[in-house]
């Protein structure tokens, strides 16, 4: 082993030969990392010189390239790049949240030297305490690397989350993967591509900068109209990406897309995409956030509300208005999107948020695939104690590849209060975690054939595991939980609530129509909107 003490002018006493091929050394490598766990086993040091750690491996890796993975789990506190704890407690619910920008720019200058150097770094996270993630966050940021982040990770007396981080890390490790990559996003005469979400480095005004690229990653982009459309029926968007893949080959990937232009409002709101509108309002926000306050983007999140319904209001008669508020079939969900994301972890106020814990959903919102987010927005809920085991296909024919969808998926459910019986068993998928919720009065056969225990008495609170019984409810209720995570690239724990639990506030703060803490319901957010809209 070799040691630098000195960390303050980092240098690199053997240059040459540090980097191994995995290949040629594959058995010292092993015999590394099965040993690293009792290298420092009896250390009583605790410092963290993640600035100086950085710099050295940015010396390392300069000269070729690559990716560069971080695990960290304290606030770093000596040698360059050191921070102070800026979290106070007892401002967690606070209206007016604090410290969201990064403490000093020394994790962005090191990121921007990595881009140029074609170095990505990856950011995994293992705290509870703070370690204030919106200063280390700029390394992944703008080096186009990712950040993964694991509260109160422990390998033994927190499972869940210990689980999540090793199924995390198996995908990162072997997921397909580009390097030296660079994006470019070209679009008609008459439009400006001006704003740009995610994790890289704007090179110049249409280029993006992503020594690192893989398919876990997402971006979105901000158009404006600069000229009148007059002369087209038609404009076209293309995306060209070129990278090199993991076998060394240079390759480009080109994604183009074509939509009319049209002078019919009625055609804008019929082709209106609500996802795409609620993806790219959440990462304005952060950005508004990040620009302003809290407040300014929970207000324009309401905004973006009042103002389409004012405007498709606008195009109906007197006598279609009959003292409610109208929305078109496209946007319909949309007030409840915008609803649910003001009372996300990254927006909400009222709530103890740690600040960490916020920056993170911060993170999330600005670089996670569209499909992602939205589930993390509105989680989804489905009854478990209502199935009907045998109206679905024969386990034969469910396999058979023709329809992955097979298990027979209950229908959605409202998120609130109303619809949970304390007589069912209701499966809350939030993204990253499914809960599983069992009412106190839930039925012994549910129990016995599902949980494989006799009665509610006998539930494990805060399980994680669902036996495997041979029988037909319990194999639907598994295949429905394995069917929902194969549909992610990311692990999701499974966490078994009982009603009477402790933990039970876990699973009520995600049944976002209800009021909880100071956050209004859905009705009384619907309300405000219907006031404003006749002000207008």
């Amino acid at each position: 082993m070799l040691t630098v003490p000195d960390i303050d002018d980092i240098f690199l006493p053997m240059p040459d030969y540090l980097l191994a091929n995995l290949q040629d050394c594959q058995e010292m490598v092993s015999q590394f990392v099965q040993t690293l766990p009792t290298l420092f086993a009896g250390t009583h040091e605790t410092n963290s010189a993640l600035g100086a750690a950085l710099e050295a491996a940015f010396k390392l890796m300069s000269a070729h390239g690559g990716r560069l993975t971080v695990f960290q789990t304290m606030l770093p506190n000596v040698g360059p790049g050191a921070l102070k704890s800026r979290e106070d407690p007892n401002e967690r619910a606070a209206k007016d949240v604090e410290n969201l920008a990064p403490a000093n720019d020394f994790y962005k200058k090191l990121a921007l030297e990595c881009c140029g150097q074609q170095i990505a770094v990856d950011l995994f996270l293992l705290s509870g305490r703070y370690a204030d993630l919106a200063t280390l966050s700029c390394v992944s940021k703008y080096s186009g690397g990712e950040v993964k982040y694991y509260p109160a990770f422990h390998a033994v007396n927190n499972r869940p989350e210990s689980e999540r981080f090793e199924r995390d890390l198996r995908r990162y490790l072997t997921r397909k993967i580009g390097f030296e990559a660079v994006m470019r996003v070209r679009c008609t005469k008459g439009l400006n591509l001006h704003t740009f979400h995610g994790n890289f480095f704007v090179r110049s005004t249409d280029l993006l900068a992503l020594p690192n690229v893989n398919p876990d990653a997402g971006y979105a982009m901000q158009i404006s109209i600069e000229e009148g459309l007059t002369e087209t029926d038609r404009v076209c968007f293309q995306a060209a990406l070129l990278y090199t893949s993991s076998r060394g080959e240079r390759r480009i990937r080109v994604h183009t897309l074509c939509l009319p232009v049209t002078t019919n409002v009625s055609d804008i709101y019929a082709g209106a995409d609500t996802e795409a509108i609620v993806g790219l309002v959440a990462k304005m926000a952060v950005d508004r956030t990040m620009a302003s306050s809290l407040h300014d983007a929970r207000e324009a999140m309401y905004l973006v509300c009042s103002d389409f319904l004012t405007a498709f209001g606008a195009t109906l008669t007197s006598s279609q208005k009959m003292g409610a508020l109208y929305s078109p079939p496209s946007l319909r969900l949309l007030p409840l999107y915008m609803h649910v994301l003001t009372r996300n972890m990254a927006f909400r106020v009222g709530a103890s948020t740690k600040l960490d814990e916020r920056v993170f959903a911060m993170c999330q919102c600005k670089s996670m695939p569209l499909a992602y987010l939205m589930l993390m927005v509105h989680p989804n809920m489905y009854a478990l104690h209502t199935l009907n085991v045998g109206s679905t296909r024969s386990e034969e024919n469910s396999s058979d590849g023709e329809d992955e969808a097979a298990p027979g998926m209950p229908p959605l459910l409202p998120l609130s209060a109303e619809v949970v019986d304390r007589r069912g068993a209701y499966l809350l998928d939030t993204g990253e975690r499914m809960y599983l919720w069992v009412g106190t009065n839930i039925s012994e056969n549910f129990c016995s054939q599902v949980l494989g225990v006799p009665s509610f008495a006998s539930v494990t609170d805060q399980s994680n595991e669902l036996p495997e019984l041979e029988n037909p409810y319990s194999l639907r209720v598994r295949r429905i939980v394995s069917y929902l995570l194969e549909q992610r690239s990311f692990h999701a724990p499974l966490v078994i609530v009982r009603e009477d639990s402790r933990h039970r506030s876990v699973f009520l703060q995600y049944l976002h129509s209800d009021r909880v803490d100071s956050s209004d319901s859905y009705y009384e957010f619907v309300q405000k909107l219907y006031k404003q809209v006749c002000k207008a």
